[in-house]
């Protein structure tokens, strides 16, 4: 009965983990294109920023992957 509620508490970790960073992206990247089609001279500049940006974001839910690993261990 144990392993299974660590297993179900893993997932939740993993799962809410991953639903900020999801948002963030979605935002980020919306807001990304949107700067691009307004000012398409400097989409080169925002392009190089929001790479950056997603790459911290993906960071933060690789976070609650390796968080669900250790809770569950």
């Amino acid at each position: 009965m144990e392993g299974n509620i660590q297993a179900i508490g893993a997932g939740l970790v993993f799962g809410l983990g991953a639903i900020g960073p999801g948002v963030g992206l979605g935002y980020m990247i919306g807001k990304a294109v949107e700067a691009m089609a307004r000012q398409p001279e400097a989409a080169g500049t925002v392009r190089t920023t929001m790479f950056i940006g997603i790459g911290v974001i993906e960071a933060i839910a690789l976070f609650g992957f390796v968080l669900a690993f250790v809770l569950s261990g």
